[in-house]
């Protein structure tokens, strides 16, 4: 709606996005009556709506359980793998970076490591 958009397709976008995030049945749910996973879910879903070509993530992790943290880092990795998103991901968790392709380490603000992640050192994250 903030961009002027508020046809019936951006409305069945943003209900098939809630679904992808396993929250179709809370659609009509307020902020307040979600967990902070689902919360973490619904800011992947409405990232999407708009089709961006990159999503900045800024912890995506931090304040989740360890199992909603694998949901979460599947949405992501499926967001750059199904609809053709690029994810940069700001994290200190080192498991939740493997998640990633690849690992920028900076310190004192200068890049210190850049590294691909191979396929295999990958944590299985659990899809939505």
């Amino acid at each position: 709606m903030l961009e002027g958009r508020t046809n019936d397709n951006d409305r069945q976008r943003a209900e098939r996005l809630l679904a992808e995030v396993g929250l179709r049945e809370r659609t009509r749910h307020r902020l307040h009556q979600l967990s902070g996973g689902e919360m973490q879910r619904v800011a992947i879903a409405r990232a999407l709506v708009l089709e961006p070509k990159l999503i900045l993530a800024d912890e995506p992790t931090g304040n989740l359980d360890s199992a909603t943290g694998k949901t979460v880092l599947g949405l992501l990795r499926s967001a750059c793998e199904g609809h053709r998103t690029t994810v940069v991901m700001v994290t200190h968790d080192l498991q939740a970076a493997r998640a990633g392709d690849r690992i920028v380490e900076l310190r004192d603000g200068r890049i210190v490591s850049d590294q691909s992640v191979p396929a295999g050192d990958k944590p299985n994250a659990a899809p939505a």
